[in-house]
C-alpha cells in the first residue's frame, strides 16, 4: 500500500491537503532533544509539520504507512560533494603532488583552464543533488574541488544549481567559491602559495551579487552562504571583507581550515601560527563561521572554536580514508563546540559517515562510553541546523519545515533491532532510504528522484569523469601518462588470443 499511495503523488511537488505519515518508529523532538515514538505519526500540511505523536484525530487527505521503518528529520550535509569525486583518486595514489592535486609551475605559466564545460558543471550539480536525496539528505551546502578549475567557481553553474535544487526539491545553501591564491608545485615535493588578491575580491563581489539574486527562490529552498575556498588560499583582506558581506547579507561563512598538513605548514609559513589562531587575532572567528574539518586542530585551536562559537563540520569518512580523524568527537562536544556533519565524497552516505565517526571517536578516546550513536545522529540533524541558525530544520516538531527521510528497517542486510538509531548507525547505509520529503514535497521514493534519471545520469557522469582523467597529465609534474599517475590496483591481464 505504501508504494501505491506514493505513486499517486507527483515527484517534486507538494501534495494538496494534509498528509499523515506513520511507521514503526518516528523520531520526534521535544524539550530540546529527539524522542523516539513507537508506532508514531507525523502530519504534514503544505511545507510544515503540524503534528508529531500517536493519536492524531483530525482530517487528512491521505495516509502513508511505511511499516517497519524510521521516520526521521532529513539529514543536513554542510560539506556536500557537488562535482564528480576526485578524492577517491588519492586513496591509493601517492604522493599527492605527483598526481595532479597541486598545479605545477609549467601548468600555471601555460594558463590554467576549465576542464569541464559549463554544461557539464551544471549537470554535475543536478546529479550530486540526486545522490544526496537518495541518501536521506534534505539540506546541503555544496563543495567541489578547485584543482581542475581555471580559478574559482562560476556564477553560471550556480544559477544552474539553484534551478536544479528547485526541480529536484532539495534545500541548499549556495554561492560560488572564490579564493585569493593557490598552491603551486615549484619542484618535486616543493609547494608554495601564490596570491592574486584582487581576483579573490572580484569573486567575493560575484558571490554577494549571486546571493542577492537567488536567496529565497523556489519557495525558500535556496539560501546563501559565502564560501571562500580554503584558509591557505585567502588573505586577511579577503576574509575581513567576507565577514562584513556576510553580516550585511545575514548569512553564514564556510571556510575549510585545520584540515591537513599542507594547510598547516603553509599558514605557519605565511602567518607564523595556525589558521584558527591567525583568524582569532584578526577578530575573524565567530558563530557565523562554519569550519570543516578540524582534523589538524590543536588544543588551542579547539579552545578558540569553543570560545567564539565556531561550528565544526565533521566528515569522518573522507578524513579516515586519508589517515586522519577528529580528535575527538566527544572531546569537542564536551568543550561545547557545535558539531555538524558533512559527507565531502562519494558515496554521499551520511549513515556510513556516522558509523565511521563513531568508530574513530571510540578509537581516539580509548573507550566506548564517551560517545553514542545518538550523538552522531544529533550532529547530522540538530548540529547542522544550529550551524545554519535554523530552529525549524533537523527536527520533527510542530512548526518545523517538513524535511523528512524514511529509513527502512526490514532490509535483508540489516540486523534485528530493538533500537532504530543504533541499528541504522552501526549497520545501515543510505541504500535503506525509502522516501524523502523536502518542505513537504516528495523528492525521492524508492530510488526514483524528481527531476533526473539517476541511472542515465551515472553513465553520463562516468563519461565526464573519464574526460577529466585524460587531462591529468597536463597538470601533473613531468607530464606522465595516465597509466603512471593512476596505475591499476592489480596488473591488467591482456588477452593475447586475438
Amino acid at each position: 500500500m505504501t508504494r501505491q499511495v506514493l505513486d499517486t503523488l507527483e515527484l517534486g511537488k507538494r501534495p494538496d491537503g494534509r498528509t499523515l505519515i506513520t511507521a514503526a518508529w518516528v523520531l520526534g523532538h521535544r524539550d530540546g532533544g529527539h524522542r523516539l515514538i513507537p508506532n508514531g505519526q507525523v502530519v504534514v500540511d503544505g511545507g510544515e509539520v503540524v503534528y508529531v505523536g500517536t493519536d492524531f484525530t483530525g482530517e487528512v487527505a491521505r495516509r502513508i504507512d511505511f511499516g517497519n521503518a524510521l521516520v526521521s528529520p532529513g539529514f543536513i550535509d554542510l560539506d556536500a560533494l557537488s562535482d564528480l569525486d576526485t578524492t577517491i583518486l588519492g586513496i591509493d595514489h601517492h604522493p599527492g603532488w605527483a598526481k595532479g592535486r597541486v598545479w605545477p609551475r609549467h601548468y600555471v605559466e601555460a594558463g590554467p583552464y576549465e576542464m569541464y564545460s559549463q554544461e557539464e558543471l551544471a549537470f554535475q550539480k543536478r546529479f550530486a543533488f540526486g545522490q544526496l536525496l537518495l541518501n536521506g539528505i534534505t539540506t546541503a551546502a555544496p563543495i567541489a574541488s578547485l584543482f581542475y578549475r581555471e580559478w574559482g567557481e562560476t556564477v553560471a553553474e550556480f544559477d544552474a544549481a539553484a534551478d536544479a535544487a528547485g526541480d529536484l526539491g532539495v534545500r541548499v545553501y549556495l554561492s560560488p567559491a572564490y579564493r585569493a591564491g593557490g598552491m603551486v608545485l615549484e619542484a618535486p615535493g616543493q609547494m608554495g602559495a601564490v596570491f592574486d588578491e584582487e581576483r579573490g575580491l572580484a569573486g567575493l563581489r560575484e558571490a554577494v551579487d549571486y546571493i542577492g539574486r537567488q536567496a529565497g527562490r523556489h519557495g525558500d529552498l535556496v539560501r546563501g552562504m559565502l564560501v571562500p575556498d580554503r584558509v591557505e588560499t585567502c588573505t586577511e583582506v579577503l576574509l575581513r571583507q567576507t565577514q562584513a558581506a556576510a553580516a550585511d547579507l545575514g548569512c553564514k561563512i564556510r571556510l575549510h581550515m585545520a584540515q591537513g598538513s599542507m594547510e598547516v605548514e603553509t599558514v605557519r609559513k605565511l602567518h607564523g601560527t595556525t589558521a584558527p589562531v591567525w583568524l582569532a587575532r584578526a577578530g575573524l572567528l565567530s558563530d557565523r563561521l562554519i569550519a570543516p574539518h578540524a582534523t589538524n586542530a590543536t588544543e588551542e585551536d579547539l579552545g578558540l572554536y569553543a570560545e567564539n562559537g565556531v561550528s565544526i563540520v565533521h566528515c569522518p569518512l573522507v578524513s579516515a580514508r586519508g589517515g586522519s580523524t577528529l580528535n575527538s568527537f566527544s572531546k569537542c562536544k564536551e568543550r561545547g563546540i557545535n558539531i555538524a556533519m558533512g559527507t565531502d565524497t562519494t558515496p554521499a552516505d551520511m549513515l556510513m559517515n556516522l558509523l565511521v565517526g563513531l568508530i574513530a571517536c571510540r578509537i581516539n578516546d580509548g573507550a566506548p562510553d564517551r560517545v553514542r550513536s545518538a550523538d552522531l545522529f544529533d550532529a547530522a540533524t540538530l548540529g547542522g541546523a544550529k550551524a545554519l541558525g535554523r530552529d525549524d530544520l533537523g527536527r520533527l516538531a510542530p512548526g518545523a519545515r517538513a524535511d523528512i527521510a524514511v529509513f527502512g528497517l526490514d532490509d535483508a542486510v540489516m540486523a534485528p533491532s530493538i533500537d532504530p538509531i543504533t541499528t541504522l548507525v552501526t549497520g545501515g547505509s543510505g541504500k535503506v532510504t525509502q522516501a524523502v520529503f523536502v518542505d513537504g514535497r516528495l523528492s525521492m521514493r524508492f530510488g526514483e528522484v524528481a527531476g533526473i534519471d539517476m541511472k542515465a545520469g551515472r553513465q553520463r557522469a562516468q563519461r565526464q569523469f573519464d574526460g577529466l582523467i585524460a587531462k591529468y597529465p597536463e597538470r601533473s609534474w613531468g607530464n606522465p601518462p595516465v597509466s603512471e599517475i593512476f596505475p591499476p590496483s592489480y596488473p591488467i591481464e591482456v588477452n593475447d588470443n586475438g
